[in-house]
């Protein structure tokens, strides 16, 4: 079968923006697209805590709820990653979306609490299960030069839906007389739109490269064991877990910007308007410059790049140790905002080529599982710190940043961009020391 990934003599052509996309598959745009349409109608995870309060649940209990919608999302990545192999991009993309769509919308027709915490639970998961999937065949739609930009481009659209999302959402609750029915029924046709759209332009599981439904009459009983035996095989991958423990401790302190530092920021008796603008200026940076900025620094060695990028953000979690004050606070949000879009596109595209290739959808969903576990436990710390320390907490997050970087600096190998995949890279239990080209 050909190797999409270096087919059509495009690894030598310079890995711009333009070209990229210029240059993609007509799947691999749609993946690029759905990125963002699905971030557009995110709206459950903004407006849970609202709609469930205005329904006169507790705070607790929407708490509660936000914290379940969580945790579905975890096991929706790491059942992704296992049933990847078995569905393919297409159709993981169709059942996530409709396995999505359809308790979403009755989570507005629920008469109890329960009942909105098992949808809550099922359109959270379900929402997650084409992820690993669609980075895979993204993945092997590209040329392996441009795996770090297209990955950068993949992240524009997820952060540009972030963006948005909640003023499309805001203006969908005006339109309806602030009612939050139609912020769920558009959120669950959106929904719907991207499994048409991804039936009719997304190639069959057949087709895809390097998939379990290969034209290899045995490739669908390997799929079977690879997916049987797929997350076996990474956790004995130790090299792989050092990085994901990386993205643990990363995730932890990232997240502090949206837990503790409000906290710290009330405390301090700063107006909440510099909190507010700090995000805003974190949005603008990444919506704005990362593209920018991976188009230079995807040529640089990705073990330095993020190494350097976890740096800044431990640098600019630090600054907010200072004595807290406007200048303060944007300083630091400015910091660690040039490392997130220094490193974000590297760290997300190294999954891609760290193990064997049968393993890849494992390997990604290891690392999204990695990021959301950190990001849902940083609270809890960083809440538990601020109540023991004070605005003394930011030097002791700045130990999570720390220890990232250390083990970044441990496990990451440089692979170049233009090595193909070697034989090694077929067997299921192949750690990625054979797939790598070997220490940086």
């Amino acid at each position: 079968m050909v190797d999409v990934a270096r087919d059509k003599g495009h690894d030598s052509d310079e890995a711009t923006v333009v070209a990229t996309f210029r240059q993609a598959s007509l799947p691999a745009k749609t993946l690029l697209t759905g990125a963002f349409i699905n971030r557009l109608g995110a709206f459950l995870n903004i407006f849970l805590v609202l709609f469930l309060t205005s329904r006169d649940y507790s705070d607790a209990q929407a708490a509660f709820a936000l914290g379940v919608y969580g945790g579905g999302a975890i096991v929706g990545v790491l059942l992704g990653g296992a049933l990847s192999i078995r569905l393919g991009a297409r159709n993981a993309s169709v059942v996530s979306m409709v396995g999505a769509s359809v308790p979403l919308a009755a989570i507005l027709y629920l008469p109890s609490f329960g009942l909105i915490l098992v949808a809550v639970a099922l359109v959270s998961m379900a929402g997650q299960l084409y992820r690993p999937a669609s980075a895979t065949l993204l993945s092997d739609l590209t040329p392996a030069n441009r795996q770090v930009m297209i990955f950068a481009m993949y992240r524009f659209g997820l952060n540009l839906g972030v963006t948005v999302a909640p003023l499309f959402g805001f203006a969908l609750y005006n339109l309806a007389g602030h009612s939050y029915a139609l912020v769920f029924w558009v959120e669950a046709a959106v929904a719907l739109c991207y499994a048409a759209l991804a039936w009719v332009t997304l190639p069959p599981r057949s087709a895809e490269p390097g998939a379990a439904g290969d034209t290899n009459p045995e490739a669908g009983e390997e799929g079977e064991r690879v997916g049987r035996g797929g997350y076996r095989a990474m956790i004995r991958d130790r090299r792989y877990m050092l990085y994901l423990t990386a993205i643990f401790f990363f995730g932890v302190v990232y997240v502090q910007y949206l837990s503790t530092l409000p906290l710290d920021v009330k405390d301090s008796g700063v107006a909440i308007f510099w909190y507010t603008l700090a995000v805003s200026l974190n949005g603008f940076i990444v919506i704005a410059f990362e593209l920018l900025m991976t188009k230079y620094a995807q040529a640089w060695s990705q073990r330095l790049t993020m190494a350097w990028a976890l740096v800044l953000v431990g640098v600019g979690v630090g600054v907010y140790g200072l004595p807290l004050g406007p200048a303060v606070i944007l300083l630091g949000t400015l910091i660690w905002s040039v490392g997130e879009i220094l490193g974000g596109p590297a760290t997300t595209a190294y999954p891609v080529v760290a193990g064997p290739a049968r393993l890849k959808s494992h390997y990604i969903a290891g690392f999204h599982f990695a990021w959301s576990l950190g990001a849902a436990v940083g609270p809890v710390v960083g809440g538990w710190l601020f109540i023991r320390f004070g605005h003394g907490v930011w030097p002791v997050l700045t130990v999570g940043s720390a220890l990232s970087i250390v083990l970044v600096l441990v496990s990451v190998r440089d692979r170049p961009p233009t090595t193909p995949p070697t034989p090694t890279d077929t067997d299921p239990t192949d750690t990625p020391t054979r797939a790598t080209a070997g220490p940086a």
